[in-house]
């Protein structure tokens, strides 16, 4: 890295080695060769006078790129794309009189763009499958583990630990369905010249059939089977909107389970992993921050933020071609998906190493379980001869001193003493306990678990067998 200029942390510092070199300026503009190369054979194979001696040259040269040349090139004539197309050149004598024949600037660019977000994307997904496979293990490793259930973070009716767990997995189900559909629906821009009328190609062919062959032969030559019918010079940007939207909601996803993280170290009943020669804080040594879960909440807020740059680029477009797209793209799209691959580095860091405290979540849900069992209480003394209303307001008074005792005194919650020292109840404690056990009251919890991994969560994974690899989900820094 550096240390004279400014590097993003998120090539220097999160993301992995993976995506920084999918981004690259190495894996740009080889792809850039490889779709002047494209480009060449095709025109070759309709008929243009162009040499297997020309083409193999243009193969050879695919990776061999002087960025000197480049640099000092664009400077002088301040375009890109021409400063590769002369380097390109200088590397490819025999080759130079028909690189780039009849394209235009975005042929390059943009295709390059939708290659490269294409990987970007199964790069993404590797990680998102990694992901889901280690909560469902968690969540069926715990799908008993009964606890707090919380509203408006009120402990409210009890749930299970692994069935919390679903909910986050849920999440991530949906938002790999809706990255499925991104992908399927993934288009190369062709090569339609200028305006996007492919005037250029009619004066070098002569011959419409020949010209509409040209985008599918070039797709195919480049792994894709779809191709924009019309354009201007450019794909829609619609389609940078769709892509971002959909790291934007793994984003949000993964920002959601980080909050709960946060939420539930501080009641100290989960805890991220803490390594043994890990500090906390410079002052307190006794901390143990939630700090990969905290790091998760602030790339995923840069990760919303950024999609919303494609949306207004979408809608300022002028009429067939507007240049305030480029240094907008060059920045939000790269950077959205390091973000993204950041985030599930730590994801699947947390989720596989989530550190439980069982004694803590029974001390929590005993402290509460109470007042959540007021009903079931009443019930059973009403089948024992008590009037229904009376004794309503009974528990009523004493669960409001019984609240009284915890919140104001910091004493134990005696709600259970309360109605067994009232005979109107005819309850003893040990009945009263027999009610109150938490197995009684998580519904379906647990058995829901193992119908969601069953039918939603195995289907994905068994489809997907081939990414689940072991990755490497070592958190940088």
């Amino acid at each position: 890295m550096k240390n004279d200029i400014y590097v993003t942390p998120l090539s220097g510092r999160y993301a992995s080695k993976e995506m920084n070199a999918l981004w690259s300026n190495d894996s740009k503009y080889s792809t850039w060769r490889k779709l002047w190369v494209a480009l060449a054979e095709t025109e070759k194979e309709l008929g243009i006078a162009i040499t297997e001696e020309q083409i193999k040259e243009m193969k050879e040269n695919i990776n061999n790129i002087d960025y000197d040349i480049v640099s000092k090139r664009e400077k002088e004539c301040r375009h890109d794309v021409m400063a590769h197309v002369y380097e390109f050149g200088l590397k490819c004598p025999s080759a130079k009189p028909i690189i780039h024949l009849g394209a235009t600037s975005c042929y390059v660019t943009d295709n390059t763009d939708v290659i490269l977000m294409s990987q970007a994307l199964e790069v993404v997904k590797q990680k998102l499958i990694f992901v889901i496979r280690n909560l469902k293990k968690f969540a069926l490793d715990y799908k008993e583990v009964t606890c707090l259930g919380y509203t408006h973070f009120q402990p409210a009716q009890l749930t299970t630990v692994g069935k919390r767990a679903t909910l986050w997995l849920q999440d991530l189900l949906e938002d790999l369905e809706e990255l499925e559909f991104v992908q399927s629906h993934m288009k190369l821009l062709g090569c339609k010249g200028t305006t996007g009328t492919q005037e250029s190609f009619m004066k070098l062919f002569k011959d419409e059939e020949k010209v509409r062959q040209i985008d599918e032969k070039i797709a195919r030559k480049m792994g894709f089977d779809k191709v924009y019918s019309v354009s201007g010079q450019t794909y829609t940007r619609k389609l940078d909107t769709r892509v971002l939207s959909v790291l934007s909601q793994i984003a949000q996803s993964c920002s959601k389970f980080a909050n709960d993280m946060r939420l539930l170290q501080h009641e100290k009943e989960l805890e991220e992993p803490f390594e043994k020669g890990q500090i906390g804080s410079s002052a307190m040594a006794y901390k143990r921050n939630p700090m990969r879960s905290e790091r998760i909440n602030s790339l995923a807020r840069h990760v919303m933020t950024l999609s919303m740059d494609p949306t207004i680029t979408a809608a300022t477009q002028w009429l067939e071609r507007t240049l305030d797209d480029s240094a907008n793209k060059r920045i939000c799209v790269p950077e959205s998906f390091l973000a993204v691959d950041a985030i599930l580095i730590l994801y699947a860091n947390i989720s596989k190493n989530i550190v439980v405290y069982e004694n803590v979540i029974k001390t929590n849900m005993m402290q509460e379980l109470p007042f959540m069992a007021t009903e079931e209480i009443l019930m059973n003394a009403v089948l024992k001869g008590g009037d229904r209303q009376e004794l309503h307001e009974k528990i009523r008074i004493y669960s409001m001193e019984a609240g009284k005792q915890v919140k104001e005194l910091g004493k134990s919650n005696d709600l259970v003493e309360r109605i067994a020292a009232d005979e109107t109840f005819g309850l003893t404690v040990e009945e009263i306990m027999h009610a109150l056990n938490p197995e009684h009251l998580c519904g379906r919890a647990a058995k829901q678990v193992e119908d969601f991994v069953a039918e939603r969560v195995n289907p994905i994974l068994e489809k997907y067998s081939d990414l689940l690899q072991d990755m490497s989900v070592e958190v940088n820094v």
